[in-house]
This record gives C-alpha cells, sequence and structure tokens, in this order.
C-alpha cells in the first residue's frame, strides 16, 4: 500500500463522503438493520451513528490501516460493540451462516475481486440474511456511460480502485437471487458518479427437511 492510499486518501475520502445528502442515505438504508452485522469496506466509521440499538454487535472489514486510524474516535462514541479486522472482503475468515445482517455503503465499487466479496458476503449470512447495500455505479444513459468508461482508470487512480462504471444491479443479482433495488440520481453529485444503487438482498433461507 502506498503513501498516498495509506495517509492521504483516508482524509479525503472522510471529507468527500461526510456530507449531508449522504448521511441521508445511510440513515434510510441502516434503520432496519438488526442483530449481529457484517459491514465491509467500513472506511472511517460514518455509518455508526446510523445504526439502531436493535444492532447488537459489528464486525468490520476493510483492508485500509488509514481509515481504521480515523475511525476510532467514532468507534470510541458508539455504543455498539465493534469488532475490527484489518482485511480484504474476498476471503473472510468467518463460518457460514453467521451473520444477520451485512452492509456496505459505496463500497463495491474498489473491491478488485467484487463477485468474489459478494459470494462470500452470501455464504456468511444466515439463511434468510439481509444484505443492504447503497453504491454509485453504471448509469443506463449510453453517453454517460462513455465518459464513465473513459474516467475509470483515472477514478481508480485518484480514489484508490474506485470504479465508475461497475453495474451493481447486475453484481448483486447474480449471486442474490432475492433482491429489492432502486435506481436513481443524486442530485448533489456529478451525474458521472452520482448514479445510485440502493437495495436490500436476502439469502434464501434453508430448505425444510422431510
Amino acid at each position: 500500500m502506498n503513501l498516498y492510499s495509506r495517509y492521504v486518501f483516508p482524509r479525503l475520502l472522510d471529507l468527500a463522503m461526510s456530507s449531508e445528502a449522504l448521511a441521508k442515505h445511510r440513515r434510510s438504508l441502516l434503520a432496519d438493520v438488526q442483530g449481529h452485522v457484517l459491514e465491509i469496506g467500513f472506511g472511517t466509521g460514518l455509518n455508526l451513528p446510523y445504526y439502531s440499538s436493535a444492532v447488537t454487535h459489528l464486525t468490520t472489514v476493510d483492508p485500509n490501516p488509514g481509515v481504521n486510524v480515523l475511525a476510532q474516535r467514532r468507534v470510541a462514541e458508539s455504543v455498539i460493540p465493534v469488532e475490527f479486522h484489518l482485511l480484504w472482503s474476498e476471503a473472510l475468515p468467518f463460518g457460514g451462516d453467521t451473520f444477520d445482517c451485512a452492509v456496505s455503503t459505496w463500497t463495491l465499487c474498489s473491491i478488485p475481486q467484487v463477485e468474489q466479496a459478494l459470494q462470500e458476503l452470501y455464504r456468511v449470512l444466515k439463511p434468510g440474511g439481509k444484505f443492504f447495500f447503497i453504491e454509485h455505479g453504471l448509469s443506463p444513459d449510453p453517453q454517460l456511460q462513455i465518459w464513465q468508461n473513459r474516467l475509470t482508470p483515472l477514478q481508480k487512480i485518484i480514489a484508490d480502485g474506485c470504479h465508475l462504471n461497475r453495474n451493481m444491479r447486475s453484481l448483486v443479482t447474480s449471486i442474490f437471487s432475492q433482491v429489492q433495488l432502486s435506481e436513481f440520481i443524486e442530485p448533489s453529485l456529478p451525474k458521472i458518479g452520482g448514479y445510485f444503487y440502493q437495495g436490500i438482498a436476502v439469502k434464501e433461507a434453508s430448505q425444510p427437511r422431510h
């Protein structure tokens, strides 16, 4: 990990993701999260104030030690027990059927092997467990897609691996068969990075034995 990723980017990330517009989406998405929760891409802990008392334990994953340093203040202020893991989401060290819920907020854009990470999320969720997510990604506008594809290589450098052009609907539905999903434009952001996917995916419940 280079010096920019570890020391500069975490502070830029915290500033860029702290807007009231994004806080509104966090509040809406996380209102019904409960139980033992896994959050991938924990970042600087911006989701913590929006978890309710229904969350009994929060296990977090992030590969960047720089963001963990900034997250510690928010962790210290939280009444929810937080267990932090410094690792990538593609190989989670947890048993199958462990978590009641999983959360990802503007994270799937940056995971190198995102399909594998989603498979891992599915594995560690309990049957009937829910994956709550909000992401930015590929716009349905063909003209905007051209620029999202052109600028993604630059975006990956500036934003530490972030892709502008991932089709989040396709990615999530390739792993989860039960998905409630809405797509919309966030007006406070430039269109190239402001096409949002917000939803809840559910792991299929175990089939009853006969």
